[in-house]
């Protein structure tokens, strides 16, 4: 597919149905429902051909499903009720929000939706696209608070086999299907600065049309502009994501009950995710809602081999590491690994840190670890049998590169050994400030073996950790057989040190339940529409305050489809 208007010039109009901006997942699912609908459809994106899919391309592929074939086959029983519950329990919104009273209202509604979604029509819908899963289901965002609480109670974490790139794969063949059928126009290097307001309703948009590039997929592109474009629809949708590479903006917004986000943070998303489209709807009427929302994760590591600007990978944790805070102090429960990655972060802004630390060994390490990203997991993205077998026995091929080329990584023998490595890096980054004593650091980790040693324990996470290993997915890949940190046979001993790295934004345009944004008295701002991240994953926030992971891929796949298909059938 080509873009089809010339990079160069004045002046370029157009008319067509429908447009929609971002040309990540939740705008190629609403494009393409459009098109199936037999309406004409402009896509824009600011960034160059190669970056199609957006962030959805890089992501790990995880999608929250509930009571679906491969749940049933590990004897997980779960059900829609129960899903919803820990959503309502994770989410916390505000009082009213059930009874369609207040601003979480339609955030309410759409997580209603999405969870009837996801125990429904989702996981047919992609496999009728040729879309499948590895059947190992992962158990992510545990919770560990009473029931009611936030998280999971069952696993929910299903891996697309291919990752992210098998997600995106149907959404952009479709594309390309509508492009040759003449109903979709994807215009790349189109970067919006307004929106064409007529009489009260939204009936085009301004863009400077940026200079080519050949940049590849999520790096960093050229800003510099040959000219405008002034385009004209019956509607307009966003789809242009959230605020994660604008660090100035996150920490602007950042709720100071939490703390604060640090001056040193790392992006887990290309720097196009840069909140340019929240703020120019805004400027046309649009209510935001919601914007210190965020879902960030305290667990990034610098990425060894950078695509775009402050590059970071999230380790996706098992249970066993201690988890320290810049000064050597354990995370109080259940803020361990795996269980409550929001209330760990805001743990760690509250204190004012820039990092925190996972403190292990190296078989827990090869047991446990593993990477977010498409990029850092060639087994389930390559659909590779051979490197998935080495995942299970615990030679993860990018963890190990991790290990061997990362500053972040930090070996020794003995605890006063590993403090005096994890002091030199703190003192070695600028800004940073934390200190382990190494006396310190011995007796918690003896103390912690101790409980260990007894084969039940009363250290909280110690009992979690061998309840982790009821679950056979837990038992078999992710979980290690409980010893102490100190044994001979499992070390040398680790530390990671572990960044704040922002990833999705929670709250966004306030949208009604079929995705017209509104206004910030409630009412319709006639033909303008937002999905996606730009819609806080739908009605504004659907998550609420918290997150359950799976979710992000799937509210873009929602709130895509159910847009699209409510604007199709309004036109």
């Amino acid at each position: 597919m080509t873009d089809s208007v010339h990079n160069k010039g004045v002046g370029t109009t157009g008319n067509t149905d429908v447009i929609v901006i971002g040309a990540g997942l939740s705008g190629l699912v609403t494009a393409t429902e459009l098109t199936a609908a037999g309406k004409r459809v402009i896509l824009l994106d600011q960034e160059p051909a190669a970056s199609l899919g957006g962030q959805a391309w890089w992501s790990f592929g995880g999608l929250f499903l509930v009571d679906s074939p491969e749940q049933r086959r590990l004897k997980v029983r779960d059900s829609a009720e129960l899903a919803f519950s820990d959503w309502l329990g994770s989410a916390q919104f505000d009082p009213g929000a059930e009874r369609g009273e207040g601003p979480d209202r339609f955030g309410y509604r759409w997580a209603q939706g999405f969870v009837e979604f996801a125990a429904g029509d989702l996981r047919p819908w992609l496999h009728a696209k040729g879309v499948r899963w590895f059947p190992l289901v992962q158990w992510a965002e545990r919770g560990g608070y009473p029931a009611g609480g936030h998280g999971n109670s069952v696993p929910r974490f299903h891996v697309t086999w291919g990752t992210g790139p098998a997600v995106v794969e149907p959404f952009v063949a479709a594309a390309h299907e509508a492009n040759r059928a003449g109903l979709l126009d994807l215009r790349f290097r189109h970067r919006v600065t307004s929106l064409v307001v007529t009489d009260g309703r939204v009936t085009g948009v301004r863009a400077e049309v940026l200079a080519d590039d050949d940049a590849g997929r999520g790096e960093p592109s050229s800003r510099t502009v040959t000219g405008e474009v002034e385009l004209s629809a019956q509607a307009v949708v966003i789809a242009s994501g959230g605020i994660g590479a604008n660090h100035d903006l996150a920490r602007a917004r950042w709720s100071a009950e939490a703390g604060h986000l640090p001056g040193r943070m790392l992006s887990g998303v290309p720097d196009s995710t840069d909140g340019l489209m929240l703020g120019v709807a805004a400027e046309s009427g649009a209510a935001l809602v919601h914007e210190d929302r965020m879902w960030h994760y305290p667990e990034g590591i610098a990425n060894h081999s950078p695509v775009w600007t402050r590059h970071g990978i999230r380790i996706l944790p098992g249970p066993s590491s201690l988890w320290l805070d810049a000064d050597g102090n354990r995370l109080p429960g259940p803020l361990f690994p795996g269980f409550d990655a929001l209330g760990a972060l805001q743990h760690v802004t509250t204190r004012g840190d820039d990092h925190s630390w996972f403190v292990l060994n190296k078989t827990i390490m090869e047991k446990e670890f593993a990477l977010s990203g498409s990029e850092q997991n060639p087994d389930l993205t390559g659909k590779s049998v051979p490197l998935l077998l080495e995942r299970v026995r615990g030679r993860s091929v990018p963890v190990r590169t991790f290990a061997e080329q990362s500053e972040e990584f930090l070996w020794a023998d003995t605890p006063a050994e590993l403090a005096a490595k994890m002091n030199a890096l703190t003192e070695a980054t600028e800004g940073s400030r934390g200190h382990v004593d190494g006396e310190s650091l011995a007796a918690l980790i003896a103390a912690r073996d101790a409980q260990v040693a007894t084969g039940l324990g009363k250290d909280p996470q110690v009992v979690a950790t061998a309840a982790a290993r009821h679950f056979v997915v837990d038992k078999t890949i992710r979980v290690s057989p409980p010893r102490a940190l100190t044994a001979p046979q499992d070390g040398p001993l680790l530390a990671v040190r572990l960044s704040v790295l922002t990833r999705k934004t929670l709250g966004g345009l306030w949208c009604d339940e079929t995705g017209r944004a509104l206004t910030p008295d409630g009412e319709v701002l006639e033909g303008l529409w937002a999905v996606g991240e730009a819609a806080g994953f739908g009605g504004g926030g659907a998550h609420g305050h918290r997150a359950l992971e799976g979710t992000f891929l799937g509210g873009c796949l929602f709130t895509g489809r159910t847009t699209g298909r409510a604007l199709a059938a309004a036109l």
